[in-house]
């Protein structure tokens, strides 16, 4: 019986080793790409929800925390408050003392509202003059009475332009929100609360100009 020869001992591939460390370094430089793209997507869909004068949320921005607030209240059977707030003399500040001027004041209004809320609560803009608040765990006399103290706030905010002492001014409506709320019902019956509260206020004095 014949002997077959032995076969030859198997011969590593050169550069193997080589080829797999090439695609270990493809998938990191990968995995680290979709990362900061990842990254970069959330930072544009902030940017989307977010004023970007006064960083706060704008109107999307504001009516997705809206959205998700009254979910959770659903859930939870939690329950808050809306209050839609208009600035009354903008646009008299606007015509009399440039856009500048008008974007100081909506910035003062801002701090004034953020200051009275609760870090759970929200403030965002709707656009223009006018703001929400998403106001967590409120009784109706109690929201109420808050929307009162953030009119109060803003009145009381003075401000000089060109050397004239300017006030503005704000009018505030509220809807209850709960379990049985719907987002875009609740900000309609704000939003004309605010026009009903804010006829009242018609005949209190004009943008006030006094020389200092």
């Amino acid at each position: 019986m014949t002997e077959r020869p032995a076969k030859p001992p198997r011969r590593a591939v050169s550069g193997d080793g080589g080829a797999k460390e090439n695609v270990r370094a493809i998938v990191r430089s990968l995995r680290a790409k979709l990362k900061q793209a990842q990254r970069r997507v959330a930072e544009l869909e902030a940017a989307a929800d977010t004023d970007f004068l006064l960083d706060i949320p704008n109107r999307r921005g504001f009516e997705r925390e809206l959205a998700r607030a009254i979910a959770y209240m659903k859930r939870y059977r939690a329950s808050g408050a809306l209050i839609v707030l208009d600035v009354d003399r903008l646009k008299p500040i606007n015509d009399s003392f440039g856009h500048a001027a008008g974007d100081e004041v909506l910035k003062a209004i801002v701090a004034t509202l953020t200051r009275q809320v609760r870090a759970s609560d929200v403030v965002g803009r709707l656009g223009g003059d006018e703001f929400a608040l998403l106001l967590w765990n409120l009784s109706e006399t109690d929201a109420k009475a808050k929307a009162a103290a953030f009119e109060q706030a803003i009145d009381e905010l003075s401000f000089v332009f060109r050397g004239q002492h300017v006030t503005a001014g704000a009018s505030a409506g509220v809807a209850l929100l709960g379990a049985q709320s719907d987002a875009g019902r609740a900000l309609e019956e704000a939003d004309a609360a605010m026009y009903v509260r804010k006829a009242r206020r018609r005949h209190e004095p004009g943008i006030r100009l006094v020389s200092s």
